[in-house]
């Protein structure tokens, strides 16, 4: 069982550490694989926001965790406890998985953990962020950086995203998508995409998006056009592309391929289907394009990712 220890001390934004302890503390019913077990990690009681909050464990917990989720960080202008800021530090040395949500990069950044590293927050924060630690490569404009053991999130729905990204890389697409239907939230967002967009679902079930984007993807098998799309919607495809940047921050093309690319992923988790029978079922066509698309969105090839998958969610010999 894989330990997530959430690190909080007084000063921390509730909204994130709630967040992190919903995807965390609680595994979808019926998971074969063991879940997480999560605890709190801080010195003595500690506030957050309005509220009071008994940590499970000391600080000195962090080092033997195999994640740590630093929360966000209320007071940017104030610099972090230097006992947590030394916690933090120890984790990675130790081989922990470190993230921060929002402003707690500021907690990572003070413990030199994104020197030399692109790396994300808030986008009201991202210049305090640069000029602080000129040595990190702050990107204001994605949702979450994953720089392997090092990973960032921008501010407060971001952090949802990269929770459920970690959720992803540790039990794959299904589950993280079943924890987003428990939820109610999208299951995917790509962490490149753009922090701010005008509506980041449709708001409204009359919105020319709202029935398009199921529709579209119960038809992935189908080799769906921008031209397609627009008919379906009955707009024209300049209309249609506008649409799609205010709603979901990116073109019509790129959504497609991201949900191919999940479904793909889910189908080389959940089946034994040939890569053929997989880039069929996504509308990539052929097992060469689906290897192409495949292996620059997600960095490996899919037979790659369901031997790694699979090996990584086989139970091991002390599992029982």
């Amino acid at each position: 069982m894989s330990t997530v220890a959430l690190a909080v001390t007084d000063g921390m934004l509730h909204f994130e550490l709630s967040v992190a302890y919903e995807v965390f503390g609680n595994g979808p019913a019926g998971m074969a694989d063991p879940w997480y077990d999560t605890v709190v990690c801080g010195p003595a009681a500690v506030r957050v926001g309005r509220f009071r909050l008994e940590p499970d464990h000391g600080l000195d917990r962090l080092p033997r965790a195999d994640t740590v989720i630093v929360p966000g960080w209320a007071d940017v202008d104030q610099d972090p406890p230097a006992d947590l800021v030394d916690a933090v530090r120890a984790a990675h040395e130790a081989g922990a998985r470190v993230a921060s949500l929002c402003t707690g990069a500021f907690v990572l950044a003070a413990a030199g953990l994104l020197d030399g590293r692109r790396a994300t927050t808030h986008w009201a924060h991202a210049g305090d962020l640069a000029a602080r630690y000129p040595r990190v490569e702050v990107d204001p404009d994605v949702l979450y950086v994953d720089s392997g053991s090092v990973l960032t999130s921008a501010g407060k729905a971001a952090a949802m995203d990269l929770c459920l990204h970690l959720v992803r890389l540790d039990h794959g697409s299904s589950t993280a998508n079943a924890i987003a239907r428990r939820l109610v939230v999208p299951p995917h967002r790509a962490g490149g995409q753009a922090q701010f967009v005008t509506a980041p679902v449709p708001a409204r079930d009359d919105h020319p998006l709202a029935e398009l984007l199921p529709w579209a993807i119960e038809r992935l098998d189908h080799p769906l056009s921008v031209e397609d799309l627009a008919r379906q919607a009955r707009m024209s495809s300049r209309n249609l592309g506008r649409h799609f940047k205010s709603v979901t921050g990116t073109t019509p093309l790129q959504w497609l391929l991201t949900q191919r690319i999940r479904h793909a992923q889910e189908l080389l988790e959940a089946t034994d289907d040939s890569i053929d029978a997989v880039a069929a079922a996504t509308g990539m066509g052929t097992a060469t394009t689906l290897r192409r698309h495949f292996n620059r969105t997600v960095g490996v090839p899919p037979d790659t990712y369901r031997r790694t998958f699979r090996s990584r969610t086989r139970p091991g010999p002390n599992d029982g």
